[in-house]
């Protein structure tokens, strides 16, 4: 199989929340975040540089992950619930967000089509902030209104080496690309939770 020449589209956007238990990640099955519309994802961390002797005498990049947005269709009440801290009542099914809530972290899954294959990308530490609560008024024809989540993807610690994502490949194995949804990848990982 050949390398994709170009990538387009978003689809298969999942979140799965993680803890960490005796020092390692465990991350729960992933969930589907519905009608994601659009994502950016901007690096975050400048290039250290250090001069001496009049000129650049060092310089190395400072990889602190990424910020990023996600324009979909609805914020799930699952991930409203699980990743922002918000709490919906039992009794009466309102979902309330408090100020005090904290939001949990996660792992966000995705994917980009190509002209071969499509590549699935997993960000593995991210928190979300609140998103944006607006609507227009309807006109002569109507407009459904996007939701604007924003988030930041930061390193973690696995494996003994701090890692910001993962994607698949042309040489990635058909299981591990096949079960990209199924849990969450990790390197080495070869048994998961249920």
């Amino acid at each position: 199989m050949s390398e994709n020449k170009v990538t387009f589209g978003l689809k298969n956007v999942h979140y799965a929340n993680y803890e960490i238990l005796e020092s390692t990640i465990v991350f729960d099955k992933p969930k589907p975040i519905p009608g994601a519309v659009e994502m950016t994802n901007e690096p975050r961390g400048d290039m250290v540089e250090f001069y001496a002797d009049d000129m650049l005498y060092y310089s190395a990049p400072n990889n602190q992950g990424y910020e990023g947005n996600l324009n979909i269709a609805n914020i799930p009440e699952d991930f409203a619930v699980d990743c922002l801290g918000e709490v919906l009542d039992e009794t009466d099914g309102v979902l309330t967000e408090y100020a005090d809530a904290k939001p949990k972290p996660f792992a966000l899954l995705f994917e980009f089509d190509g002209d071969v294959k499509a590549t699935r990308h997993v960000m593995y530490n991210c928190t979300a902030n609140r998103p944006n609560v607006n609507s227009t008024t309807k006109t002569d024809s109507v407009e459904p209104n996007a939701n604007e989540l924003s988030y930041i993807a930061s390193p973690i610690q696995m494996n003994k080496r701090p890692i910001v994502k993962t994607k698949s490949t042309d040489k990635t194995t058909d299981a591990i690309y096949n079960g990209w949804y199924d849990n969450v990848y990790v390197k080495g990982q070869t048994a998961f939770p249920e």
